[in-house]
């Protein structure tokens, strides 16, 4: 490895480490072992009593004060109704004719338990509206009566079943319609106002959502930290609340907003609306002693009451996967639920790694093969980069006794030695920075990588060899104490990798003789500092570097057997005598430039240098 090939891995590591630390969810600053703590006894209480617990029943008296009207609806008995699919079991309860708890029936936890994405214990739904008496009415302290059996449906080529509730009041009704579709993540709902245009002030409809998060996911830091809200407004604009934060997080939308979504990591649930809701607010918390539940999450949204009044106010509910090809069928911009990185690392997962990851899947089963076989692909693409990076390692390599000589001509002038280099460089035909640029074009593919494996729901509860999840890290060997920076386990995987970057970095550096001193000691530094980073990151992440060293270091072995000394040196000959009275140009010259200044300023200080001191 030559110096330009150093300064090229020295940028990459530095881009990365910094892309670690602005962009990576930071983990708590939490006791490791906090997650095995019992739940303290008045957290519990508070969440249970003010967030998902039901109200008990009105008595006549305080419903004809609290809900005038409506109080006659405040009155009956809680009932449970349900639809379900192949993929989703949706339960209601007739008090508040609300969704009460959803199941995902493809999926479990990581803990081998069904998964539950929300229950009547970790979540409340809720509308509430305003009276023309002024009284604020709650769906939650009304008694919603079944219309009867869900129902068969048919809407174009789509079957499923439908469920009604309703509740009368003074004369009027509200009636809620939820149908859902075969083989569907999505919930139809409807709300209806009828005969109430003189009851109900006009005020915008509050949907809210209060949701305690549980976990499902190994690494609770990871299951916290990508749990979050996201939004999207009526102007294709998007929206999200920050997702590692400890502090209490709030964002208040003032213009109108097409959907809300709360993200668990790998699964959604989301509410889009036909129309519009006119605001929204969103909040999240962490309580670190909480080991019941990761993160609360909060959604309250507009919903403008003309739309319930006028034929009725349409949403759907999306309950299922966080997988991008299922998501882009589901609203503009729903797809931003999963997390890809930013900018050019999004295009380059969405358009390039996701597409050639889903082929593969076709006809290999192994996602630990499907990896490799992602490496070997990725590497075959980059290899022109990658032979470039090589033949400037070697041009570098025939040119070291020039080098020498100029190091040894000039000594400690480090001026004069970077000036004379430059020369050396212009007259070869060689530029300093052809063995780093190929390289540096290789970054987004490896950020890519990067925001890639941890949000990838393909490798959730995939096993390859010896890691029971390639979407969180492996534990080859759980530790009964916890190492600052490292973990409390050792994942095979990511020593395997750093043996085969220190195995490589040694090969390059027997080979290459150019590199010593702190630059040598930098290339063995870095395998280091990613063996303690990368612990705690996903298998297929770890994996996939893995794999990659190894077929690099197989390039670089095939590579060698086209890449003569011989050859390099006649044409780097032949590019000096075509360059004999050729001035340098571009980059070089601009550089050459400003090393004579240097030249100039150094000889004129050290003019003044002796002259000032005799002076005094």
């Amino acid at each position: 490895m030559d110096k330009n090939s150093a300064t090229g891995l020295f940028i990459i590591s530095a881009l990365l480490l910094v892309y670690l630390f602005f962009f990576q969810p930071k983990p708590p600053k939490e006791n490791p072992d906090a997650a095995k703590k019992p739940t303290t006894a008045a957290s519990t209480a508070a969440r249970t009593d003010t967030a998902v617990a039901s109200a008990a029943p009105l008595d006549s008296a305080a419903a004809a004060r609290t809900l005038g009207s409506f109080a006659s609806a405040a009155q009956g008995t809680a009932e449970q109704a349900q639809l379900q699919n192949g993929k989703i079991s949706v339960t209601f309860s007739s008090k508040g004719g609300r969704i009460e708890a959803v199941r995902l029936n493809g999926y479990k936890t990581f803990f081998g338990q069904p998964l539950d994405l929300f229950d009547a214990k970790s979540a409340k739904l809720d509308l509430q509206f305003r009276t023309t008496a002024g009284q604020t009415v709650r769906f939650s302290d009304l008694y919603f009566q079944p219309t009867g059996a869900p129902q068969s449906v048919t809407e174009g080529e789509r079957q499923g079943q439908r469920l009604t509730f309703a509740a009368e009041a003074a004369g009027g009704r509200i009636e809620q319609d939820y149908t859902l579709f075969n083989d569907s993540y999505e919930l139809a709902y409807t709300l209806r106002f009828t005969g109430l245009n003189s009851i109900v002030a006009q005020e915008p409809i509050t949907f809210s959502f209060l949701d305690n998060v549980r976990q499902t996911e190994q690494d609770l830091k990871q299951n916290r930290n990508h749990t979050t809200i996201n939004h999207y407004l009526a102007n294709d604009d998007h929206g999200a609340l920050a997702e590692a934060s400890e502090k209490p997080e709030e964002v208040k939308v003032a213009e109108p907003l097409k959907w809300a979504a709360h993200k668990h990591d790998f699964f959604v649930a989301g509410i889009i609306a036909d129309k519009q809701f006119s605001t929204g607010k969103f909040n999240s918390t962490v309580d670190l002693e909480d080991s019941t539940y990761i993160k609360s999450l909060s959604t309250t949204l507009g919903i403008p009451v003309a739309d319930a009044e006028n034929g009725g106010a349409k949403f759907r509910f999306y309950f299922g996967p966080n997988t991008l090809n299922i998501l882009q069928g589901v609203a503009p911009g729903f797809d931003r639920n999963v997390y890809l990185g930013w900018g050019l690392f999004r295009w380059v997962n969405q358009f390039v790694v996701i597409p050639v990851f889903h082929v593969l899947e076709k006809f290999i089963s192994s996602y630990g093969l499907i990896i490799a076989l992602l490496v070997v692909l990725i590497k075959l693409v980059t290899w022109p980069l990658t032979y470039k990076t090589y033949v400037s390692q070697a041009r570098m390599k025939v040119l070291k006794p020039e080098l020498d000589q100029i190091k040894e001509k000039y000594g400690d002038d480090q001026t004069k030695v970077q000036s004379e280099t430059m020369k050396l460089y212009s007259s070869m035909g060689v530029s300093p920075l052809s063995g780093c640029v190929p390289t540096l074009l290789t970054i987004p593919i490896l950020f890519a990588m990067y925001q890639f494996f941890p949000n990838a729901i393909e490798l959730r509860q995939e096993h390859f060899l010896w890691a029971k999840d390639l979407s969180t890290y492996d534990v080859f060997i759980k530790l009964p104490f916890y190492v600052k920076w490292y973990g409390d386990h050792v994942s095979l995987f990511t020593l395997l990798m750093t043996a085969s970057t220190l195995l490589m970095t040694w090969q390059s550096n027997q080979l290459n003789t150019a590199m010593q001193g702190p630059m040598k000691f930098y290339s063995y530094l870095m395998p280091i500092i990613f063996l303690f980073v990368l612990n705690s990151f996903a298998a297929g992440l770890t994996w996939y570097y893995f794999v990659s060293n190894i077929v690099t270091l197989a390039q670089q072995a095939l590579t060698r057997r086209f890449v003569d000394d011989t050859k390099i040196r006649a044409q780097l000959e032949a590019n000096k005598e075509k360059n004999k009275d050729k001035k340098p140009g571009g980059f070089q010259a601009r550089l050459a430039e400003a090393m004579k200044t240097a030249q100039e300023r150094e000889a004129e200080a050290k003019k003044q240098g002796p002259s000032k001191a005799k002076g005094k």
